[in-house]
């Protein structure tokens, strides 16, 4: 019987027995190192829409759409808008839908890029709520900020909107001046009206 070979470590008198680990396994770890710089510019290089956070927004928003269904199509009015601010889980779909299309240009929180910082109280092209809804449906500035009506769900601008309504205040650090004038405050929105309970009288 041949003896294994052992390595020049001896502790304590227990020796240790010469098996090297598997030539695929070194050239897997190999090449999972050179792979890892490449991964990592891809996905957290700083590119829009690439994190694992974004593709979750983005399926999340494609599956909302099926959701639709339990609010119907919705009017992009000053009471919608301003009602959905309050709605915390419509609220969060807005944000995906704004960070699934809006952040190459308004940047990730809305603090402003190529497009004006929307966290401000100053605005170029909204006077009212409802312009918001207005502006990402028809787009403004000559075509600077693109038409998205051919492009995203009735519910989608109403929601956004709805989220981007929610920016105003933060003040956050931008790149971008104040563009624009100060506007009104947003309206409050409508009082909730409580279910009817199962069985009540009705008028």
């Amino acid at each position: 019987m041949t003896e294994i070979p052992k390595t020049d470590h001896a502790y304590d008198g227990i020796e240790e027995y010469d098996n090297p680990l598997p030539g695929w396994w070194k050239w897997l770890f190999i090449l999972s190192i050179v792979f890892s710089p490449f991964y990592w510019m891809f996905y957290h290089g700083g590119a829009p829409g690439r994190t694992i956070e974004d593709s979750y927004g983005v399926a999340l928003a494609a599956n909302t759409r099926l959701q639709f269904a339990e609010i119907g199509d919705l009017t992009p009015d000053a009471e919608t808008i301003t009602r959905f601010m309050t709605k915390d889980n419509w609220v969060t779909v807005g944000r995906m839908v704004f960070r699934a299309n809006c952040i190459s240009c308004h940047g990730r929180d809305g603090e402003g890029k190529v497009g004006p910082n929307l966290t401000d109280d100053v605005y170029k092209n909204v006077t009212r709520i409802e312009d918001i809804a207005r502006v990402v449906s028809d787009g403004a500035n000559a075509g600077a900020m693109p038409q998205w009506s051919n492009r995203l769900h009735v519910n989608e601008i109403v929601l956004v909107s709805a989220y981007v309504a929610t920016l105003r205040g933060q003040n956050l650090e931008s790149t971008r001046g104040e563009e624009g004038k100060l506007i009104d405050p947003w309206p409050e929105p409508p009082k909730e009206e409580p279910p009817e309970e199962e069985g009540s009288p009705k008028d």
